[in-house]
């Protein structure tokens, strides 16, 4: 799995497990739609780091949380 496929995957179990809209997660991280819209469907390839933090932040989490997940783990990242 790519970085980018991980990040997809994360941000789509956490907006399921916090039953929100990708529209609501905008609204919560000041971040537009469409940047998510990007992230979960892998158009954007080089995602920033402020981003991935104003997303974290607006699920309610540092990126500590964001990131620990079995899908960044360094057998699953292959790039």
């Amino acid at each position: 799995m790519t970085i980018t496929e991980a990040l997809s995957e994360r941000v789509t179990e956490l907006i399921t497990a916090k039953e929100i809209t990708q529209y609501r997660l905008a609204q919560l991280s000041g971040i537009a739609e469409s940047t998510i819209a990007d992230i979960r469907k892998m158009r954007n390839r080089g995602t920033n780091i402020q981003n991935i933090n104003a997303i974290a932040q607006g699920l309610g989490m540092g990126l500590d949380e964001f990131f620990a997940s079995p899908l960044f783990s360094l057998e699953n990242i292959t790039d």
